[in-house]
């Protein structure tokens, strides 16, 4: 299977890249390495699959000097000639789109990245699949959709339509996107909500990166509510694992679209997760407790039976695993 990955130097994308690759797929690695946040990150998560940053040239294909079957391009969705190029030439099987301005505090500040990358780059990514035909559209969206709605566990048949962000109205919109090509072209498309994903290469702008950091350097962490926050926390390889088993599974209906969410189904207390990275770092945060920041929501939990159910997904490691895992590869990353 030939599966073309956008945003793969970020932290869904390498991971499932390494993932890909190791259970014999041809994986295309796509990233415009935006600066977004440390681009060294990036790199170096490309480098774990063997693509080599001082060899990378704007829109020329690099062959990983670890994986025969895998090549990283950097190219950027908006870009709509080269895609179409790119298309045309690796005729995908698959396309994993994680790409996208990520971050709901960041859509407050400069929103006119969320339409360029998230509503522009999706749907010139669309019109790729139309003009060169693939089996399978992955995408992700977000566990940010429910918005302001109340009940919970989150259900893929609740309303979506109170969004509390930009970032949130565009994940939403990409969704809607989809489900016009899934109707008008018959494109099979699936969209993942994602939920909190952490683990060790998480990306330094979420709280999981930052509350390690500064617990580990003395220095004091934004809680934000006062800590009255739950959050499904879910592990980067269970949220890979999620992935991995949806690719190969188009949907089938007269709409081939479908949506599921994806994470851990066991929200966590805010102050919990806190101490959780306390005992591991053998330190206590120093922190200030503030109010709401605007675009937050108080609690996030999935219902992932539908992912259960059709595809046997739960995930396996806890919190407290799961942080050991992310402390052990901080400490080491760091040095």
């Amino acid at each position: 299977m030939k599966v073309l990955i956008t945003g793969a130097a970020g932290f869904i994308g390498s991971r499932l890249a390494y993932m890909l690759l190791n259970n014999g797929n041809e994986v295309v690695c796509l990233d415009n390495i935006n600066d977004y946040y440390d681009v060294q990150l990036k790199y170096d998560r490309l480098a774990s699959i063997g693509i080599d940053s001082t060899e990378i040239e704007p829109g020329k294909l690099l062959q990983s000097k670890m994986y025969p079957s895998c090549s990283f391009i950097q190219l950027d969705l908006i870009d709509y000639g080269a895609m179409l190029g790119l298309f045309a030439t690796e005729k995908f099987d698959v396309v994993v789109n994680l790409a996208g301005q990520a971050g709901v505090r960041y859509s407050i500040e400069n929103p006119i990245a969320y339409g360029q990358s998230n509503l522009m780059g999706f749907l010139y990514l669309l019109e790729c699949c139309r003009q060169h035909p693939v089996k399978h559209l992955v995408y992700a969206s977000s566990s940010s959709v429910y918005g302001m709605n109340e009940k919970v566990p989150y259900s893929e048949d609740d309303k979506t339509d109170s969004p509390v962000s930009l970032y949130a109205a565009t994940k939403k919109s990409n969704e809607l996107m989809a489900h016009a090509y899934s109707k008008l072209y018959h494109i099979p498309t699936t969209g993942l909500r994602f939920f909190t994903v952490y683990g060790p290469w998480g990306r330094p702008d979420m709280a999981p990166f930052l509350f390690m950091k500064a617990i580990l350097n003395d220095e004091p962490i934004k809680v934000f509510n006062h800590g009255q926050m739950k959050r499904d926390f879910t592990y980067i390889d269970d949220i890979v694992e999620g992935v991995m088993k949806v690719i190969p599974h188009a949907p089938t209906s007269n709409i081939p679209f479908y949506i599921y969410n994806i994470g851990n189904s066991k929200p966590v207390e805010l102050m919990d997760f806190i101490q959780a990275i306390e005992d591991v770092a053998g330190k206590k945060a120093i922190m200030d407790k503030v109010g709401m920041q605007p675009g937050d929501v108080t609690i996030t939990y999935a219902d992932t039976t539908r992912l259960e159910r059709d595809f046997g997904y739960k995930p396996s490691t806890t919190v407290g695993e799961g942080i050991r895992r992310f402390y052990d590869w901080y400490i080491s990353y760091f040095k």
